[in-house]
Order: structure tokens, then C-alpha cells, then sequence
């Protein structure tokens, strides 16, 4: 835990933070979903004065997500490593999400796992309890996004990519999120009490259940990367015959 905690202090820099976001949000440009910004705006200029229709478009929007099978995403899914694709199609049917736009999740989780020092099966694990893999999920107190960050708390940071309305940009929310974790679990000395940290500071409203349902995730997706990695080093000892 102590090497854990003193990797972590390496990715405390918030000048390294703003470099970090803005790098994600060039590589979603190239992933063609730069124009998730867009279309948020678009939504809430137009349903704003309708609160009646904010439901609807929230649903219309995730719809919109999932439903862009582009060449440039179907081409991330082919380039995730074994491991990657196997977690991909298994939250993308638990959580009903399509496996494009999921990838390039995957694939930004265990970036920001090597530089953070955290596994990138926790923060894939705190996304999927925080928001279901939603980039549009709003909290009951506010938070936002993938990993229902609180844009007040975070203002200064979204405020170099265009506001609040930035926190529902996957990647720049992924990143705060991940930063976040990291502190938090710096902070509190051990990764349990550092997700209760977060759970609160995202509403959660059982920080205890939380706790379990963020380690039970975690625990199930590090058992499919650990099953996919004895399958493979078993086929290559194998004898050929």
C-alpha cells in the first residue's frame, strides 16, 4: 500500500492535470466525439425552460452515443489489447453499452492507470457503479458525468474547457475523476476508505454499500483479466503437437 500511495503523489501536479484533459479531449476529437459538447449544448438550450423533457433528452443523448458505429471506433475496439476487448464486451453487456465508444473508456482507464499507479479495473469500477457508463448521468446533489464529478468543486479545471458543460465530455470527466480517486485514496491511506471519500463527495447516499459494490466490480473485472492472462501464458507453454 505504501508504494501504491507513493506513486500516487507523483500525479498531484494540477499544471500535469490541465495537460492530462487536454490531451484527452484532442485524442476524442480524434475519436469523433468531440461533438458530445455540442450536442449537450444543443439539449440544454432547448430543454432548458421544459424540465419536463430533460429525462427524454438525456436518454436521446446516451441513444445518440451508442448508437455511432463509425469506422474510427469500430477501429479502437480492434486495437485494444486481448485483456482490454475481453473486459470491453463484458461490460458492454452487463451495462447494456455499445462496445465502441466503451473502448475508448477501457483503453483511457488503463492510460490514466500507468500514470496514477491505481489498477484501471477501480476507476473502470467507480464509473460503472457512479453512472452505468453514462456520460450524460446526473446525480441527485449536482455531481455529473461518468464519474459524477461536482462542478463546483472542480470549476477552475472545467472552466479551461468551456465550463461546466465540459464535465459531461468522457475523457475530460475520466481524467478529474480518476485525479480525484487518486487524492482521495492518498488522503485516507487505504483504497476502501478512499472510495468512501469519493462516494460522499459524489452524493452517494450508503458510503458502506458503496464501498462493497465499487470493490465487488473491481474484483470481478481483475478476475477476467487474470482468467484471460492464465488462458493465454497456458497456450503459449502448451506443447505444440
Amino acid at each position: 500500500m505504501s508504494a501504491l500511495l507513493s506513486s500516487l503523489r507523483r500525479w498531484q501536479s494540477p499544471t500535469s492535470l490541465i495537460l492530462d484533459i487536454r490531451e484527452g479531449f484532442v485524442e476524442i476529437t480524434r475519436h469523433s466525439l468531440a461533438l458530445v459538447g455540442l450536442s449537450v449544448l444543443a439539449v440544454v438550450l432547448t430543454f432548458a425552460a421544459r424540465p419536463g423533457l430533460q429525462t427524454s433528452a438525456s436518454e436521446w443523448l446516451m441513444g445518440w452515443l451508442t448508437s455511432r458505429q463509425d469506422e474510427s471506433l469500430a477501429q479502437a475496439v480492434q486495437d485494444l489489447l486481448p485483456e482490454q476487448t475481453k473486459v470491453t464486451h463484458w461490460l458492454s453487456r452487463k451495462y447494456r453499452v455499445a462496445p465502441q465508444p466503451l473502448s475508448n473508456l477501457v483503453a483511457e482507464a488503463w492510460q490514466l492507470g500507468q500514470l496514477s499507479q491505481l489498477p484501471p479495473t477501480l476507476i473502470l469500477a467507480v464509473m460503472a457503479v457512479e453512472s452505468g457508463f453514462n456520460p450524460f448521468a446526473r446525480g441527485t446533489q449536482g455531481a455529473m458525468g461518468l464519474m459524477q464529478i461536482e462542478p463546483v468543486a472542480h470549476e477552475d479545471t472545467l472552466n479551461q474547457f468551456g465550463g461546466k458543460l465540459a464535465a459531461f465530455d468522457p475523457q475530460t470527466n475520466l481524467r478529474i475523476g480518476a485525479r480525484l480517486l487518486q487524492s482521495n485514496i492518498q488522503q485516507a491511506g487505504s483504497v476502501a476508505e478512499g472510495l468512501r471519500l469519493y462516494g460522499r463527495s459524489s452524493g452517494q447516499s450508503n458510503d458502506t454499500l458503496y464501498v462493497e459494490r465499487v470493490m465487488a466490480e473491481h474484483k470481478q473485472l481483475e478476475r477476467i483479466v487474470q482468467t484471460y492472462a492464465h488462458t493465454a501464458q497456458t497456450r503459449a507453454t502448451s506443447p505444440r503437437l
